[in-house]
Order: structure tokens, then sequence, then C-alpha cells
């Protein structure tokens, strides 16, 4: 990537905060059912192994841990250079994706509908021929129309900047 000089835009989302807050109390009651059936299958005198249900209850209890922590670092990461247009979905895209003057057929900014279109929040495909969508949050991104043919919304909180500084990025 580019020096930090030839940044004109920068937008990082996340997750919204009742989203992650749900994802804690869910984990809760999980860890609470959780410690809850392993207290009544120890206290039972006929349990043959106890080692089972102590091995699923550490299982029920890491899956929603594991997920809340997901939630809690995950983040649409947008940036607009002077070399391109980059956008990473951290920590599913390690490295940002770059998209080049010569990617770029097409771009606008429109409301999109992330369920209908899409089928929720995230990475996503569209059934209905509107391609990929990277999102977070919100209704409104702005639509990539790729030189191949191929389509990306990129989700957006502040999508008119976000085609402004493609438009300076595209005059560089």
């Amino acid at each position: 990537m580019s020096e930090e000089n030839d940044l004109i835009f920068r937008e990082v989302q996340t997750f919204s905060s009742w989203l992650r807050l749900l994802l804690v109390l869910s984990m809760a009651l999980a860890v609470a059912i959780s410690g809850f059936a392993l207290r009544e299958t120890i206290t039972q005198p006929k349990t043959p192994n106890v080692f089972v249900p102590i091995l699923l209850t550490a299982v029920a209890m890491a899956i929603p841990i594991a997920a809340a922590i997901f939630f809690f670092i995950i983040k649409l990461e947008t940036e607009v250079r002077s070399d391109g247009l980059y956008v990473r979905f951290y920590p599913i895209h390690i490295r940002y994706k770059r998209f080049t003057a010569d990617n770029l057929q097409q771009y606008y900014t429109r409301r999109y509908r992330p369920i209908l279109e899409y089928g929720g929040w995230g990475i996503r495909y569209s059934f209905t021929k509107k391609g990929k969508a990277y999102n977070i949050s919100g209704d409104k991104g702005v639509q990539l129309v790729l030189t191949n043919g191929r389509k990306l919304l990129i989700g957006s909180q502040r999508p008119d900047e976000l085609v402004a500084a493609i438009d300076q990025m595209l005059k560089k």
C-alpha cells in the first residue's frame, strides 16, 4: 500500500453496540444454562462418565464466547488513496482488496435493502444479480460496477464523501 500522506478518505465501521450487547447477553445465558446442566448431571448418583457433560459444557460455552469475540473485532475498513480504493472486512480479509481506476467502470451512491437484497449484513452475495456486498450496518453505500462486469456494494455511513474521494482519486 502507498504512503499515509496519499490517504484521501478513510472509514472504519463496526457492528452496533446493541448487537454486541445482545451477543454478550446470549453468551451469559449459554454459560448459565450450561452450568445448570452440568450441575444437574454431576449431582446425579448414577452418572456413568462425568467427563462427557464437562466436555459438552465447555463446547457450549466456547461457541458463544468465540462468536462474541469475533463480533467485537470485526470491522469494515474503506480507504481511498491516490492509487486506488481499498476495502477490507477484518479479520476475514487480512489484506486490503484494491480497486484501481482501471478496475472501475462505474460507481454511485445508493440506498439498498440489506435483508431483501443481500440476506443481511457482512460479506453477502445477492441472488438477484446485484453482486456482492460488504456491509456492517445501515442501508446506504457505494455501488461499484467493475470492468469485468461484477458488482460490489460497499456499505458506508458517508457514501457521498466516499464517492467524492473516488472522484478525487481518479483525477490524479
